[in-house]
């Protein structure tokens, strides 16, 4: 092989690993100048990094759900382009990932990282691994598990078929069909508080003095009786409230009934909600084309 190939090899598996130079040649020799074998030459001598690719950004990806008779868990695991999410290598890596999370119990995201699988890998190294393999930053976002009594308690679950959108609600009853309705509601109107108890109280005041400061400047409705200006303020607050909480929502599968007026006929109620949105809060780098090509140029000329 002639030297500029073995070179170019060795620039190679540097970016992807970030492993030192000699620890890189060593790799390739032992693999035959094979870069898999290589990094795998690498990941079992324990010098796989990711540390080249840590200032980068990873909003794309996929969000998961695995679930069993008595627990269910959702995560978030993130690559930096979309053409990498639909990647069977890296849809591999979240699928393995879930079944670690659903076996093990952790309440943070530190202890779930540190969960091993059965080969004593923790997923914190899985993504490492996968960074240097596929060649992305590969990150372990966020994760929930929640534990559920299947004597009394139904989990429900959707995971919209793109992946970026899944939710997950814990209901009291033990109908499967509401579970998954609701979870789907949850999915398609992203609330941002479950009960009205949840909406902050010094913002549901305001919005009371507002409606009532309203209510008296009009000629008509303030000579109205208290109990009817009580009502007619109750009905204005809650259908602004309706745009944030999820009780108060109108429900999608059945425009008939509000949420919580539809699981009361179902004699179910709601224990514990979670929605996950691949890259949500997360700020993308904004790519300068003409900026990047002219820093390249730049960097050419000092060559």
């Amino acid at each position: 092989m002639e030297k500029v190939n073995t070179m170019s090899l060795i620039k190679e598996l540097r970016e992807r690993t970030d492993a030192p130079f000699i620890e890189c040649k060593k790799a390739l020799e032992s693999s035959g100048w094979n870069i898999d074998k290589a990094i795998d030459w690498l990941q079992n001598n324990g010098k796989v990094k990711a540390a080249k690719k840590a200032g980068r950004i990873a909003a794309e990806g996929l969000v998961s759900i695995a679930k069993n008779e008595k627990s269910v868990v959702i995560l978030e695991i993130n690559s930096e382009t979309d053409f990498v999410a639909k990647n069977a290598q890296f849809v591999n890596l979240v699928t393995k990932i879930s079944n670690i999370l659903l076996e093990n119990d952790f309440t943070t995201n530190d202890e779930a990282l540190k969960l091993k699988n059965e080969e004593g890998v923790t997923v914190e190294e899985l993504t490492t691994i996968a960074t240097a393999t596929i060649g992305e930053k590969i990150v372990f976002r966020r994760a929930n598990k929640f534990n559920y009594n299947p004597m009394t308690q139904v989990a429900g679950t959707y995971v919209h078929t793109n992946g970026r959108i899944a939710s997950i609600v814990i209901l009291n009853g033990k109908d499967e069909e509401v579970a998954k309705n609701i979870s789907m509601h949850i999915s398609a109107m992203n609330p941002e508080y479950t009960f009205v108890t949840d909406y902050p109280k010094d913002e549901y005041e305001k919005l009371k003095q507002e409606f009532t400061n309203e209510l008296n400047k009009s000629e008509k409705d303030s000579k109205k009786p208290e109990n009817i200006k009580s009502m007619m303020i109750q009905g204005k607050i809650e259908k602004e409230l309706s745009k944030f909480v999820l009780e108060l929502q109108e429900f999608v599968v059945d425009s008939s009934f509000k949420v919580k007026k539809y699981l009361e006929s179902k004699n179910s109620s709601i224990v514990s909600v979670v929605r996950y949105e691949v890259g949500e809060g997360i700020e993308k780098k904004e790519n300068n084309f003409v900026a990047e090509v002219n820093a390249q140029l730049a960097e050419a000329t000092k060559k």
